[in-house]
């Protein structure tokens, strides 16, 4: 619900502009990237029970308040604009934003302990059990991004904004509660959960690895030099360091700590089996064919209607149901490594219909309007190449700027108030090749996700488990980025033949390097997958 609402939230308070839409957007993604490897790397460094609950308690506790500060804004907006000049409304905007992003940073969290920890050690480590519980909990996760998002939408539909944001505040809280009980729960019922191996119950990966490097600096000498080292120069270079520590402040010694702990998870993310297939599953976050703001926006200005664009929508999560089945029919048919080769191919020949969207009538792609004559026109939405698109008056409107909490795209669709009505493309053909690539290809992203992540829950050893993971969200929140910056590069409905063609580029290139990866294990001896 709340991915779905912050983003149509931010819309209404920013006069029906997508400015703090796109201010959410760059926060949430840039925290994510250069917070990831500490997020993991403190879900290690604690035991998995305080972990989801501070998780979840973060969490919810703040999307709570910043749903009181919404409703506040929403009810005073007049008064509260006339204050010191407007600028305590900037302020509650960013309130509003740093609360939201707080609660994302904490999803993260608990996404990486219950998804790719807790779940690995309550199915005893058995590849089959492992894969039926990826395949339920996605199907879960499926059905409640279809249905949450339509419940608090009807509920801001037939009341108001001020009773959405109640209503989410009032679900917070009771959720926040049932599922601290639930996760108490699992977590007493399952005792493997509370016993983590005895190497890292005070240490994590990376503060062992750390140890050892301080240690190795400490054996470089021999033993008879190493004791006249200590005879002359102990007191010398312990005076000296303390004044080096000294001139130094402590938050600059913390931050030193915090860089050093990003660098060596990005190199333990590097140095795994598997860093060629969770790559890859990186590079399909850079996509525009998804049923998010960008592409039912585009339906929009192809005379799609807003009841046709909802009925696709439950196709495509029919589809993505079906992804998760052919996941669990493959594994035990073909392995592992092999469903997800199956499931590359068949993502890869879905989307051959989106590329023939661009090409197809109806298509309103126009290669001219990139020139350099138009440059001024790059932005707005009334080109003067149009062929087959529609402009858009209300053009502050346009729906540039993705809110995605996955790869497998919810419905946070920003709809265009001035979308253009009784107006019929020349073709549909286009529109309905673009939209049959898009739901069919869902199929095998779905298989294809489930199989990278638990190659990855499989192959990371439990002691860097969540700082791998936790680098993982980064990388994928970078390229969600680059789609964020390509869609803003070439804004008008004239361009998204050119988005569609680099997106299909990206999701070749991905798919390719699990095809290394598939390549360079078959080549060692052969394990039970």
């Amino acid at each position: 619900m709340w991915h779905f609402a912050i983003s149509v939230f931010l819309i209404e308070l920013y006069g029906h502009n997508l400015l703090l839409t796109g201010i959410f957007g760059l926060v949430v993604a840039g925290s994510v990237l250069l917070l990831g490897a500490l997020i993991g790397d403190w879900v290690d460094r604690n035991p998995r029970n305080k972990v989801a609950h501070a998780s979840l308690f973060i969490q919810n506790i703040s999307v709570t308040i910043c749903s009181i500060v919404l409703m506040l804004v929403f009810s005073y907006k007049k008064w509260i604009e006339e204050i010191w000049d407007g600028w305590l409304t900037v302020v509650c905007y960013t309130v509003v934003i740093v609360l939201a992003d707080v609660a994302n940073l904490a999803s993260t969290a608990l996404t990486i302990a219950i998804q790719r920890d807790w779940i690995v050690v309550i199915t005893g480590y058995n590849r089959g059990h492992l894969a039926g519980m990826n395949a339920t909990m996605r199907r879960i996760d499926q059905v409640t991004n279809i249905l949450a998002p339509l419940a608090v939408g009807q509920v801001m539909t037939l009341a108001s904004n001020v009773v959405g944001c109640g209503f989410i505040l009032g679900w917070n809280l009771v959720s926040l509660i049932v599922e601290f009980i639930f996760l108490s729960r699992v977590y007493r019922i399952v005792p493997a959960l509370s016993a983590k191996p005895p190497a890292m119950e005070h240490q994590s990966y990376l503060e062992k690895k750390r140890e050892r490097k301080r240690s190795q600096g400490n054996t470089r000498f021999k033993p008879m030099k190493y004791d006249l080292y200590l005879k002359f120069h102990s007191v010398e270079s312990t005076s000296l360091h303390l004044q080096e520590i000294s001139r130094i402040p402590v938050c600059f010694h913390r931050l030193r700590g915090l860089l050093s702990t990003c660098r060596e998870g990005w190199r333990a993310y590097y140095r795994q089996p598997v860093f060629f297939a969770g790559l890859g599953l990186a590079f399909l976050y850079t996509t525009v064919l998804g049923f998010d703001c960008i592409t039912t926006g585009y339906a929009y200005t192809q005379g799609i209607s807003g009841s046709l664009l909802s009925l696709l929508m439950g196709v495509s999560a029919v589809a993505g149901l079906l992804g998760t089945v052919l996941f669990t029919k493959l594994r035990k048919a073909c392995g592992l490594v092999n469903t997800g080769v199956i499931s590359s191919a068949l993502h890869l020949v879905c989307l051959l219909l989106c590329l023939w969207s661009v090409f197809a009538p109806g298509s309103p792609m126009d290669l001219s309007i990139l020139n350099l004559g138009n440059a001024s026109d790059v932005g707005g939405m009334t080109g003067g190449h149009q062929r087959h698109g529609y402009p858009l008056r209300g053009g502050s409107n346009q729906p540039l700027l993705p809110d995605r909490s996955s790869i497998h795209w919810t419905n946070n669709t920003v709809l265009f108030e001035n979308a253009p009505a009784g107006t019929e493309p020349e073709s549909y053909v286009s529109i309905i090749l673009l939209f049959l690539g898009v739901i069919t290809a869902r199929v095998g992203l779905w298989s294809f996700d489930l199989t990278v992540t638990q190659l990855l829950q499989e192959t990371i050893s439990e002691s860097e488990r969540g700082v791998v993971n936790g680098v993982q969200s980064s990388m994928n929140y970078l390229m969600d980025l680059l789609h964020f910056i390509m869609v803003i590069s070439a804004p008008q409905p004239q361009h998204f033949g050119i988005l569609v063609i680099i997106s299909i580029l990206f999701i070749f290139t991905g798919h390719t390097m699990y095809f290394l990866y598939a390549r360079k294990i078959k080549r060692k001896p052969r394990t039970n997958t």
